[in-house]
């Protein structure tokens, strides 16, 4: 009897080949991201920089199955996001990635737990249970004693933070932070980041940052520069 091949273990999280991303045709066309190659790993806080207009944050839709490249290869954690269908990939948004967004994206009605336990919602969990998972992960974050509090009254770091909450409660093991410190304050964003690296990455997950703050750049394990739609 043959023996069974043996894949080698890896700890490539993400491995992006020749990505591009164009809007328009003709003397319209704009390359938004162009022939990008990128592998990012588990256990790293991997950033990207690069002033704006650069295809920062195109790039970061196209690895998290947002935006649909017009070329190239996006494999993440050995799946090929881009062949997966519609549903396969919002099950892989859902359960694989976790956003945290410039401006916070909180529901302005919804309490701290409420907009943490979102995730679980949309997975079908218990309310009360997964509300109860929610102030679990808000202790986590160190709001233990906001959790009944609507986001009007947090100052710019405790939203970020409820933020960062609501992504981490569904274990992704890919974590995208865009422009994470753009709403704060140098010290706050500092405060922030650290924990993120402290609290939050571990050898089973993958953070990437999307930045141009530069009083950040000491937290990152390793730095990639975009410019013009390179990778420079």
């Amino acid at each position: 009897m043959s023996a069974v091949p043996v894949l080698a273990e890896t700890n490539e999280a993400i491995v992006a080949k020749d990505v591009c991303k164009w809007f328009g045709e003709g003397e319209t066309k704009v390359n938004a991201v162009n022939h990008v190659d990128l592998t990012a790993h588990f256990g790293e806080m991997l950033f990207i920089v690069g002033p704006s207009g650069s295809g920062k944050t195109t790039f970061l839709s196209i690895i998290s199955g947002i935006l649909r490249p017009n070329a190239g290869t996006v494999i993440v954690n050995g799946s090929n996001i881009w062949a997966l269908t519609t549903d396969q990939r919002a099950d892989f948004r859902l359960n694989t990635v976790g956003f945290v967004f410039q401006d916070f994206h909180l529901f302005p009605r919804l309490t701290t737990s409420e907009n943490v336990a979102i995730p679980l919602i949309l997975k079908r969990q218990d309310w009360n249970q997964s509300i109860v998972e929610a102030r679990r992960y808000l202790g986590i974050v160190g709001l233990k004693s906001r959790t009944e509090t609507l986001p009007v009254s947090l100052s710019g770091g405790e939203q970020q933070r409820v933020a960062i909450a609501r992504a981490i409660i569904s274990a992704p093991q890919i974590l995208i932070l865009d422009e994470p410190t753009a709403s704060l304050d140098g010290e706050t964003g500092k405060m922030i980041i650290a924990f993120v690296k402290e609290k939050v990455l571990n050898e089973h997950r993958c953070i990437i940052v999307v930045t141009h703050d530069s009083r950040i750049d000491g937290y990152a394990d390793r730095t990639i520069h975009m410019e013009d739609g390179h990778v420079t």
